[in-house]
């Protein structure tokens, strides 16, 4: 079922076009998802560069900064490289080398927790084309 409504959110979802944002809804916990995540890019034979948990960083500095506004319940993103990909987008364009590394960003907002919200950023192009199939790919083995 999960297979199914997975493939069914990702051929439904369109990206937000004035933040060129691609994202998914899934009902599974942020947790359960992160670790979907991050076990799509590895077997992908990918390696995670870094992992930002800028939900938890968000959440422990609220104070600090004078807010009380909690905006994520979870909040972590993945950033990694693919040596083909890059050199293939990057031989295409250099320019392109202002994308690298890619990152696929996961959260779910306070009032609904169970609900958890995956995607990255579309990259402009047709020679960004392939890194963009890549995300898209992580994310559907992900979500599935």
């Amino acid at each position: 079922m999960r297979s199914l409504l997975a493939t069914t959110i990702l051929l439904m979802a369109s990206p937000l076009a004035a933040q060129n944002i691609m994202s998914v809804s899934v009902p599974e916990t942020v947790d359960d998802m992160e670790f979907a995540v991050e076990s799509a890019i590895l077997d992908m034979g990918l390696t995670i560069d870094f992992v930002s948990y800028t939900g938890d960083m968000l959440s422990r500095t609220m104070a600090d900064v004078g807010s009380d506004v909690e905006i994520f319940s979870g909040a972590t993103l993945y950033n990694f490289c693919s040596a083909r990909i890059s050199r293939q987008v990057l031989e295409a364009d250099p320019t392109n080398v202002a994308y690298c590394p890619y990152t696929i960003f996961v959260y779910s907002l306070p009032d609904n927790p169970d609900e958890t919200i995956i995607g990255h950023q579309i990259y402009p192009g047709d020679s960004m084309a392939p890194a963009n199939a890549l995300l898209d790919e992580i994310i559907a083995s992900a979500t599935q």
